[in-house]
């Protein structure tokens, strides 16, 4: 046995050292890759703001709509990013000089991480708003899923905060007979129709005497009036609480909705650009000289 084969310095030993050396991978190739990633994301993406702006017309009556738009933008930035990502994957893996294929396609599938990475910090930092909105796209699939939906929840919230029964109901109490009696009668009376709408169900049959009652000294009317001001007063606060209800459930539901949708988007937008990086890794791999 030799010296060489003793110490593993023989031919297998320096073809498994570069076979090793090839499957490395080179993260200044990979720092290169993103750079060049994120340049033409912001490039296609501010290409893109530039011709939306210039298709809208505020003269004519004729512009796309929103929902065209929002469409647009959508596929726009989808196939921004899978140029980008498709570049950045085959620069990463050009520059880092590798000969086979696999190696190269997980050198753009690291640069499509890493790029990823990148821009979910840029757009979570302060450092986010020196590009603007040129990464909007990819802020609303993820952050974007919740914002909507909290839009979409806020959207609904004027019309719940419209529907108080009790603010029209007071103020009806009070404007009723105005100036036939003092203030406090009426104060007494919105109090007492207020105790009756938000008081205990159980208790509903005394505050509903005394709600009439009081209504009945306020205004000068007679109990019987009263009575049947304070069942109607009864039936408009339950209908107008029922459609609140209702509006409060509808945004629910479509802020669930939104958020599905959103996240769903994102993940296929995200996978569709680790293909397209993977791809681009392949396809900038070097071939290997064979030396004479």
């Amino acid at each position: 046995m030799t010296k060489t084969s003793i110490t593993g310095g023989g031919p297998l030993a320096h073809a498994e050292d570069r076979t090793a050396a090839l499957n490395q991978i080179s993260w200044g190739a990979v720092f290169a890759g993103v750079v060049v990633a994120l340049t033409v994301q912001l490039l296609l993406n501010l290409l893109g703001v530039g011709i939306g702006a210039a298709v809208v017309d505020p003269g004519a009556s004729g512009n796309p709509s929103a929902g065209a738009f929002s469409i647009a933008g959508g596929v726009w930035y989808l196939v921004a990013g899978l140029i980008g990502a498709f570049a950045g994957g085959y620069v990463s893996s050009r520059v880092s000089g590798r000969p086979v294929k696999t190696v190269g396609g997980f050198h753009g599938l690291t640069t499509w991480a890493a790029t990823t990475l990148v821009i979910l910090y840029l757009l979570t930092t302060s450092v986010g708003s020196l590009i603007g909105g040129a990464f909007g796209g990819l802020s609303s699939v993820v952050g974007g899923a919740g914002g909507v939906a909290s839009t979409a929840i806020q959207a609904a919230a004027p019309t719940i905060a419209t529907l108080n029964p009790l603010q029209e109901i007071e103020r009806q109490v009070r404007s009723a007979g105005e100036g036939q009696d003092p203030e406090a009668l009426r104060s007494g009376a919105a109090a007492a129709v207020q105790a009756l709408l938000t008081g205990d169900p159980q208790k509903a049959d005394e505050a509903r005497t005394r709600a009439a009652e009081a209504l009945a000294r306020a205004q000068n009317i007679s109990l019987d009036q009263a009575r049947t001001q304070v069942g109607e007063y009864e039936a408009r606060y339950r209908q107008t609480v029922e459609q609140a209800k209702r509006a409060a459930q509808e945004a629910s539901v479509t802020a669930t909705k939104v958020v599905s949708r959103g996240a769903l988007l994102g993940f296929l937008a995200l996978a569709l650009a680790a293909v397209a990086a993977w791809f681009g890794g392949a396809a900038g791999t070097t071939r290997a000289v064979r030396r004479i």
